[in-house]
């Protein structure tokens, strides 16, 4: 495997978008929607270089059920999630949704 795709998983507001823009330096929310209620609702997409010379794309998926389609056209060709869980909140009952989800879509790598 040259590059690598990388899916962010968990409940709204545990950080996702945060971190990536912590790894990246890129804020994957782009719609002024977002920024005003700071939550994810399109995919985002950005990138990073591994000291490998692999390139990692990521693809910042929505956390909410609201947005369970956005996040569901999104998860093809992906090759691993990142599950993401706010360490002032701990594990919700949606991010074992989320774990849920990932097994339905037969998802072997968290």
């Amino acid at each position: 495997m040259q590059n690598v795709i990388i899916g962010t998983a968990g409940h709204i507001d545990h950080g996702k978008t945060t971190l990536i823009k912590a790894l990246t330096g890129r804020d994957t929310d782009t719609l002024k929607e977002e920024k005003e209620r700071g939550i994810t609702i399109n995919l985002g997409f950005t990138y990073f270089d591994l000291p490998s010379k692999r390139r990692a794309g990521i693809v910042d998926v929505p956390g909410h059920e609201k947005f369970i389609k956005n996040m569901l056209a999104g998860v093809s060709g992906i090759d691993i999630f990142l599950l993401v869980i706010a360490a002032d909140e701990g594990i919700m009952p949606q991010t074992r949704e989320h774990l849920n989800i990932l097994k339905l879509l037969d998802i072997k790598k968290e």
